[in-house]
């Protein structure tokens, strides 16, 4: 079993560089940009990118999962097949939706409330060239090709960090910037991928597979629109309620909690393609047990750490300035609020696996909206009364809604029996250090280094680790 557990650990690590390295240069940009913008700007900025992600899902409609799960199966038509009827779907609804937005630019720019509507110009190519990337993505990870995968990805990445830096502090461009680096990255991605794109594909277009993708792929727009909804609609609430520059500095610290996201994503990576092909395994419910009392065990150690020294790393100087503004400062405190929320959707990631086998897709259609609107109703009620918290908050409740409701239509369709026992002693040994840190807080480094200790410590007392485990600590440690 644990020969299985590291073969997905590997395809993590590999994954996890371009991710890894995708998220920390999403970092190092958000100094960039508090430095750079004020923060109605960035809030502007956030507004954007937060339509963006929404029209994704709109997009895609899920064919990337449909692609997935089609293509990783000898059922309904061969490689090829499946991957131009796929593609060309694709296209073409994407250009559609690209020349509404387009045409409808002004209109569009007035109902989200931006000055400029060559924005949502800039913003209809991105999406057109993100959309038809996907696919020739999804094909090299179904190919195993994570070297290739890692590699456009991390050009993706750099070249996106070189066009900011040029566009922001060369052309002065601002938020303009911002857009044009974008859609330059993609552009240039898009063309890395040609050669996958060329060799999957083939005139040919199947309606009978297309009508099985569009039947399990579409209950992921509702899922997809709430999922990211969950993640966003904060923003288009609070510019509501507050204005653009609580926008721009909650982004700041959001984009913090997102180094938990940067765990969960490179889990994802490998964790689908894992669970597809292990589903039939003797011990496949048994190693999916472990996986996610693993996945929790290195999820709470990134919690406790960054809760603990948010604050210093972000007063860290270099070349004289802080990581970020201090005009961003006074939204930290919801950074732990928002790792803890990336938390519980990690977990709804894994129990998401027997929902994907048995085909039961359409169960998530409710528990996405359900996740939803609750945290829509959170927000309008919570925002008044604890500002930036309240939008933190938010995030946690429907995270927490959406793992649950996860869990329970997992364990109906495909009941697995989890490691309760070691998970509820991984909630309880972060009690103790939490509540020293956020009952005596005070700003001595040593005394945090003491509770960091105290909840390694405590890992031992409760007995978490089983023989075999502390065997592998060991040897990793001498």
């Amino acid at each position: 079993m644990l020969e299985k557990i590291k073969s997905l650990g590997a395809d993590t690590l590999i994954y996890g560089i371009s991710t890894i390295v995708g998220r920390f240069v999403g970092f190092l940009l958000v100094p960039i940009y508090t430095h750079a913008l004020a923060p109605n700007q960035y809030g502007i900025v956030a507004i954007i990118f937060t339509y963006i992600a929404f029209l994704n899902i709109i997009y895609t409609y899920g064919m990337e999962s449909s692609y997935f799960r089609f293509a990783s199966k000898l059922e309904s038509g061969d490689a090829k097949e499946k991957f131009s009827t796929s593609f060309i779907s694709l296209l073409i609804t994407s250009i559609f939706f690209s020349l509404i937005l387009v045409i409808f630019s002004k209109y569009f720019a007035d109902v989200i409330q931006i000055d400029n509507s060559e924005m949502i110009l800039i913003a209809s190519a991105v999406i057109f060239f993100d959309t038809i990337s996907i696919l020739p993505f999804a094909a090299l990870r179904l190919e195993r090709k994570s070297k290739i995968f890692v590699a456009i990805k991390l050009v993706n990445i750099f070249s996106n960090v070189i066009f900011n830096l040029y566009t922001l502090f060369v052309l002065n461009l601002g938020v303009m910037g911002i857009l044009y680096s974008s859609l330059a990255s993609t552009v240039l991605t898009f063309v890395l991928l040609l050669p996958e794109v060329i060799k999957n594909f083939e005139l040919k277009f199947s309606k009978s597979l297309y009508i099985d993708l569009l039947k399990f792929g579409l209950p992921y727009i509702p899922v997809g629109l709430s999922g990211i909804g969950l993640q966003l609609i904060d923003r288009i609430i609070l510019k509501s309620m507050i204005g653009d520059s609580a926008v721009g500095i909650y982004q700041a610290s959001f984009r913090l909690g997102f180094i938990m996201n940067l765990f969960t994503l490179m889990f994802e990576y490998a964790w689908r393609p894992f669970y597809l092909n292990h589903a039939k395994d003797l011990e496949a419910k048994k190693i999916f047990a472990r996986i996610l009392t693993y996945y929790l065990l290195i999820a709470f150690s990134i919690l406790v750490f960054f809760t603990i020294f948010i604050k210093d790393l972000v007063a860290i100087e270099v070349f004289g300035r802080t990581i970020i503004s201090n005009k961003y400062w006074n939204g930290l405190e919801i950074v732990p609020i928002v790792m803890f929320g990336f938390l519980f959707l990690g977990c709804g990631m894994n129990f998401n696996a027997g929902i994907q086998i048995m085909k039961k897709t359409h169960s998530l259609i409710w528990i996405s909206l359900l996740s939803i609107l609750i945290s829509v109703v959170c927000n309008f009620v919570l925002i008044p009364i604890f500002g930036l918290v309240g939008s933190a908050l938010s995030f946690l409740i429907g995270a927490i809604v959406s793992c649950c409701g996860m869990y329970y239509i997992s364990q109906k369709y495909y009941p697995i029996k989890y490691e309760y026992l070691r998970i509820s002693k991984l909630f309880l040994s972060v009690i103790l250090p939490l509540y020293l840190f956020y009952n005596f807080a005070v700003e001595n480094i040593i005394f945090k280094i003491l509770i960091l200790f105290i909840w390694i410590v405590l890992l031992y007392v409760l007995k978490i680790f089983e023989k075999e485990e502390k065997d592998i600590i060991k040897n990793i440690l001498t």
